[in-house]
């Protein structure tokens, strides 16, 4: 029986979902969500506060700052109550309503930028506020997720060593790319391993990290609208993008089934899903990497109004997620129907469930201030 002291010193990481029944492709999902923060930020989370203190650059006095989309902001909300730090996470209107509150509970402090395109967007507005903080006061630590090494080495160190145990005959690992922590940490592991390992990146279409336009992206996670200071292109060998409506989708199929993951492994999945597909996999042995749960989407990706007003009325019933037959060609279960009232006497059925928050902030997500 395990007994702990401090949150971060619990992370589950020998968990693997096989996700052949569910998409009818060979696929091993590494599930890294079930620690105290929910995600595998907390492995990032940790090695850069850890190094920030041996360098001697936490004292005391500081105030940690982190420009966040919402994990990196929890796991660093966990860490600093329990170390006793205090903690600014600057974030925008895409992060996650509960998120927020999430950190608030944890005694975080939490500022939300509205979004400025000509310094590059949410993100570009975020680091501006950051890089304001600390030029105000030297009081203020920036761990920087986007240049810090110890981004990439936790991974280096933990990830991809686990995947490695269980995976002696490893082909292909597919990999989110956020800040590319993730993506490069387990890159560099397997270019040194015994067996050469196709990595594959999975990216959102509207991000800029492999190229290409930058578009709107309301999922939080995935994807960048500048270049990641970490990425060496070198390291990955073929790069998947994927829309936002086909992370959706990803996440209603594998609920349907019981599992409620996120939007950053909803978009993996669906990734990896394609890159399969594409490719004679007879005898490959394929692992994802699922970055968190899914309860923090619940007012986003698994709220019917917000999916409909973002990406169609149409997109739930694409899959058996909502109506239409479900995935493997098994009916959909009807919903209970209470005795019909006299017909004098029925009222008529409200269009759609009441919003899970104030109109004006679902309008702030989708882009509209």
């Amino acid at each position: 029986m395990p007994v702990i002291t401090v949150p971060y010193a619990f992370n589950e990481e020998e968990l693997y979902v096989d996700l052949q029944a569910i998409f009818g492709q060979s696929l091993f999902l590494k599930c890294e969500g079930l620690n105290f923060a929910g995600s595998i930020k907390l492995k990032a989370a940790t090695e850069m506060v850890e190094a920030a203190e041996r360098e001697g650059v936490l004292t005391p006095d500081s105030v940690l700052v982190e420009s966040s989309s919402g994990n990196l902001g929890v796991a660093l909300s966990m860490i600093a109550a329990s170390k006793g730090y205090r903690f600014l996470c600057v974030t925008d209107s895409r992060c996650n309503l509960s998120t927020r509150l999430m950190m608030e509970a944890l005694g975080s402090q939490v500022h939300v930028v509205a979004a400025d395109e000509a310094s590059g967007g949410f993100l570009g507005a975020r680091l501006d506020y950051v890089r304001d903080l600390c030029a105000s006061d030297d009081r203020w630590v920036w761990l920087s997720q986007y240049t810090n090494p110890g981004n990439w080495q936790a991974h280096y160190r933990r990830t991809a060593p686990a995947i490695a145990r269980w995976f002696p005959h490893l082909d292909v690992l597919f990999i989110g790319a956020g800040t590319t922590g993730t993506l490069m940490g387990c890159a560099r592991y397997f270019r040194e391993w015994h067996r050469p390992v196709q990595i594959i990146a999975v990216d959102s279409v509207g991000s800029v990290t492999f190229g290409g336009a930058p578009g709107r992206r309301m999922i939080p996670g995935l994807g960048m609208s500048v270049h990641p200071p970490l990425l060496d292109e070198s390291l990955v060998d073929e790069a998947v993008r994927v829309a936002e409506a086909d992370t959706v989708r990803a996440c209603h199929r594998l609920a349907r089934h019981g599992f409620l993951f996120g939007g950053s492994t909803g978009t993996v999945v669906s990734g990896a899903m394609d890159w399969l597909s594409r490719h004679d996999t007879r005898g490959l042995t394929a692992v994802a990497i699922a970055p968190d749960l899914g309860e923090r989407y619940l007012d986003t990706i698994y709220h019917a109004n917000w999916v409909q007003d973002l990406y169609g009325e149409d997109l739930l019933g694409a899959d058996g997620a909502s109506g239409g037959p479900a995935p493997g060609g098994q009916p959909a279960v009807p919903p209970a129907v209470p005795p019909a009232a006299p017909r004098e006497a029925r009222p008529a059925p409200p269009r759609r469930s009441p919003d899970p928050q104030p109109r004006d902030q679902r309008k702030e997500q989708a882009g509209d201030i």
